[in-house]
């Protein structure tokens, strides 16, 4: 697959993890028994794994080393911390304001990746 086709890919999976995380916060606020439904706990999931699995395949044609590429670097401290607020957002959090709090700075958490990606602009190096 061309890095472009990749790009769109990881584009799309991108705008769509926002948005699914978005409306599952929301749907947890106002209705939690919906997010039992099985599409709720399946296609996040799947999506996102397309979405990794596309960020992988950029670096890979593209020639990008999270060792050696500063930008790249930064997006996957990112994603990682975007994953543990996002948990405790969702799913591990004990209080609601302690989940509200957790979905506040996983959604800053996405923005700071979505900068870094813009800007190509890592923390260090």
């Amino acid at each position: 697959m061309s890095y472009l086709a990749l790009k769109h890919l990881h584009l799309t999976c991108a705008v769509l993890t926002a948005l699914s995380f978005i409306a599952r916060g929301l749907l947890l606020a106002s209705r939690p028994q919906a997010l039992h439904a099985r599409f709720w706990r399946v296609a996040p999931h799947v999506n996102d794994t397309v979405l990794l699995a596309a960020g992988v395949g950029m670096a890979v044609v593209g020639g990008f080393n999270p060792l050696t590429t500063p930008w790249l670097a930064t997006k996957l401290v990112l994603l990682l911390a975007y994953i543990g607020l996002g948990t405790l957002a969702l799913k591990r959090g004990k209080t609601p304001q302690q989940r509200a709090i957790a979905f506040v700075l996983a959604l800053a958490a996405l923005a700071a990746i979505v900068h870094v990606a813009l800007s190509k602009q890592g923390w260090w190096g």
